[in-house]
């Protein structure tokens, strides 16, 4: 694998904020060298979450992904947490394309025990559920617990989301988990504030996405596949979606 890959992380929401403090966390735990280029939603939502911003992000996110279709690139991040669009921009992108849930889902799935998620925001409760027994994964999930305070409204005020999150953690344990997702990409850079007052062991979803990424661009470099542009998104941006 490339030391210094290059990667495109998405953001299918329109704040800007909210993409920085995700490339940031990012690069935390990616190979020093490497060419992170961040991208914001165009169109919907400061923050997702509600199925209509969810399905909107899910739109945007296939535009990003169009915009950037003539540049090569070693991966695709899907910086939401829910993966809205996760499974259509693996359809017509020519990289492997990494969710942020779903590699976070899978790395908790991977030890033993139950795993529970935190996140912020109630709407996001009943979106989760779906999206975990999406993966197969329902019997091994404890509980889902989410906060009053929205994932937007914690990246804008961290100190005031600390007790919230800290408390779900805490109710996680008497789930029954043996470990927790903190979820959401306006929690980017929390979950190593949040480990020393945890009970459990905390799975910061950022991190999960790097790995996963990684791991995918090893596999794929080892059959002798390379960065390269989406000829796929090119066309479907003249077929489907509206000109920018």
């Amino acid at each position: 694998m490339l030391s210094a890959p290059r990667l495109l992380c998405i953001n299918p929401n329109t704040s800007s904020a909210i993409t920085a403090q995700v490339a940031s966390a990012l690069l935390r735990f990616l190979p020093e060298g490497t060419q992170l280029e961040a991208a914001t939603g165009a169109f919907g939502a400061p923050y997702i979450a509600s199925r209509a911003t969810y399905a909107i992000g899910g739109h945007a996110a296939l535009d990003c992904l169009i915009r950037h279709a003539e540049t090569p690139y070693d991966a695709v991040l899907l910086a939401c947490f829910g993966d809205p669009a996760l499974l259509a921009l693996r359809e017509v992108a020519a990289v492997p394309v990494i969710g942020m849930a779903e590699a976070a889902c899978c790395a908790a799935a991977r030890e033993a025990g139950r795993f529970s998620i935190v996140t912020g925001g109630h709407g996001w409760q009943e979106m989760l559920g779906e999206f975990v027994a999406g993966l197969g994964l329902s019997e091994r999930l404890a509980s889902i617990r989410t906060t009053t305070l929205s994932g937007g409204e914690i990246a804008q005020n961290p100190e005031a989301g600390m007790p919230h999150l800290v408390s779900a953690i805490a109710a996680c344990a008497d789930d029954g988990a043996a470990r927790v997702i903190l979820g959401g990409a306006g929690l980017a850079g929390l979950a190593a504030r949040l480990a020393p007052l945890s009970p459990l062991p905390v799975i910061d979803c950022v991190a999960s996405m790097a790995e996963a990424a990684l791991a995918a661009i090893h596999e794929a470099h080892a059959q002798g596949l390379h960065a390269r542009p989406s000829p796929q998104a090119k066309r479907l941006a003249a077929s489907l979606l509206p000109q920018r």
